[in-house]
């Protein structure tokens, strides 16, 4: 009976142990946050992953905290606007920008884009007016919220979207996840931007009253 019985009990130990050194081979290892990121051929980055670089917080006194974490540059929500300002050259147009953005807390836009065209300047609205409009602000001194560039979009929080804007020496055109948003012809119209971002310029990113996150920033002039 022992001798039967100790086999047995050897070979179930061993079945065992075998089992989990196998299963330890196969447990997936946790993705690096900061691994280092992708330029697409022809782009030129405006953030690196690890630091503000050439982008200043904005001082519109209502901000939030801004600070770069996980490859990620994060823009804590304020009481208003809370964003950083490119403090280096910047073309006036023929550019494209693209970049991924996701808001994880608040329910307004969490990215403002301001940028020039020739020498006036404008806005790309991302989620503003509680959460489902696109737009630019402003278009003959009316904002994104009732123009004729108006979407309704829905955005899920902690969700990443690329984005896209394209300035040419005639149309404004942006992108979510490939999906045109904006097609403008700009020269039939007046471009202005809200005094509230007016510290964005000429090339900013902000938010309102939501906390935004950031990352893949690039540009390519053409």
């Amino acid at each position: 009976m022992i001798r039967f019985i100790v086999p047995v009990v050897f070979v179930v130990l061993l079945a065992f142990s075998s089992c989990g050194h196998r299963s330890g081979q196969n447990k997936k290892t946790p993705e690096k946050q900061n691994s280092a990121q992708k330029v697409p051929e022809g782009w030129q980055t405006l953030f690196d992953g690890q630091s503000l670089g050439k982008w200043q917080i904005t001082s519109f006194g209502t901000e939030g905290p801004v600070m770069v974490t996980d490859g990620k540059l994060v823009i804590n929500y304020g009481d208003g606007c809370s964003g950083i300002t490119w403090t280096d050259t910047f073309p006036k147009i023929n550019y494209e920008i693209q970049l991924e953005a996701r808001k994880t807390v608040g329910n307004d836009f969490f990215c403002g884009l301001t940028f020039p065209v020739n020498n006036d300047f404008c806005s790309l609205i991302i989620g503003g007016w509680g959460g489902p409009v696109v737009g630019l602000s402003c278009i003959d001194g009316v904002d994104a919220s009732e123009n004729q560039t108006k979407v309704l979009k829905h955005f899920e929080k902690d969700v990443w979207y690329a984005v896209r804007l394209q300035v040419s020496d005639t149309k404004i055109m942006a992108w979510i996840d490939d999906e045109q948003m904006v097609d403008l012809s700009y020269p039939e119209v007046e471009l202005t931007i809200r005094p509230e971002v007016s510290l964005s310029k000429p090339f900013g990113i902000c938010t309102w009253q939501t906390t935004a996150e950031l990352r893949n920033i690039f540009i390519r002039r053409f």
